[in-house]
């Protein structure tokens, strides 16, 4: 995917034009739904109440506050549903899981309970289209635009890129249809994986 974004005409965003342009997009996403890909292992995400709390250690905390976005993501997917809107998201997990995904997966889980379409595949299922490096961080709108989110060295979201290109959109799209089609249900690889596992309350 790397290559094909590599010489593909784009919208170069600040982190204000990346945050404004993508939550216009995704207030009318058309046919074929919202596709997201996620590969990066780790993120900080300061303006999320439950990860700064994660962060400092209050593992307690940050679950009570994942807990408390259930009625937010529901009355989102109710509504993006009523408009024929739907959402696929799959996410990269390497084994030992990260800190951050040991929370990430904490969310992706209330999320999916709530109406999203997540899957999980490993490392050596995105091995073979990442000769040009990491798969990027995607996420198709519709038919018609692609976002690729950019991140510091910290893993803050910097800014990103938009693509218009029609049939690069198809192609990316498809490439992240395909990696959900071979993964697993996020539900069932949480219960494996994660739940067994989880963090004590307190730290």
């Amino acid at each position: 995917m790397r290559e094909l974004l590599a010489g593909a005409h784009c919208a170069e965003l600040t982190l204000a034009e990346f945050n404004r342009l993508s939550e216009r997009d995704m207030g009318r996403i058309g046919p074929p739904g919202f596709w997201k890909l996620e590969r990066q292992q780790s993120f900080a995400e300061p303006d999320n109440d439950s990860w700064v709390a994660f962060d400092r250690g209050d593992w307690a905390e940050a679950l009570r506050l994942v807990a408390r976005k259930r009625d937010g993501f529901l009355d989102y997917y109710r509504r993006a549903a009523a408009r024929g809107s739907r959402y696929w998201r799959v996410r990269v997990v390497e084994s030992p899981l990260t800190p951050y995904l040991r929370w990430e997966l904490e969310v992706l889980r209330l999320r999916a309970a709530c109406g999203a379409r997540i899957r999980v595949v490993g490392p050596e299922q995105v091995e073979p289209f990442e000769r040009a490096g990491p798969l990027p961080e995607v996420f198709t709108v519709g038919a018609e635009v692609m976002y690729e989110a950019v991140y510091d060295q910290q893993g803050r979201l910097a800014g990103g890129r938009r693509f218009t290109d029609r049939d690069l959109i198809r192609r990316c799209q498809r490439l992240i249809q395909d990696l959900y089609d071979t993964g697993e249900e996020l539900a069932a690889f949480f219960d494996r994986e994660v739940a067994r596992r989880r963090m004590p309350c307190g730290g």
